[in-house]
């Protein structure tokens, strides 16, 4: 399965910044082991759906952590059998934009 998943305190620092928060829920995502990609808006990971949801939670933990309150968005394709998906979509996306018509 691929989680496109964001995680934040509700409430930022005094500079109303979020970054340290999720940069400790990156790294729980990045020490999973688990194929993974981070922009702007979210993080995405692949894997099975319970070592998945462990790390979603461990993640949404580390930022809990320094906040009371945190807000935590989550999206899943769930296509059992498949597996290099992260770049895969991505690599067939690319392929139809670089036909040419």
């Amino acid at each position: 399965m691929l989680v496109a998943f964001s995680v934040a305190p509700s409430g930022s620092d005094s500079s109303g910044g979020v970054a340290k928060a999720v940069a400790e829920a990156v790294r729980v995502v990045r020490e999973s082991g688990l194929p993974n990609e981070t922009n702007a808006m979210f993080t995405l990971i692949e894997g099975e759906w319970d070592e998945v949801m462990a790390v979603v939670k461990k993640a949404t933990e580390a930022v809990q952590a320094s906040a009371p309150r945190v807000s935590l968005v989550l999206k899943a394709d769930i296509r059992p059998g498949y597996t290099g998906q992260l770049k895969a979509k991505v690599d067939r996306v690319e392929e139809h934009l670089s036909d040419t018509p």
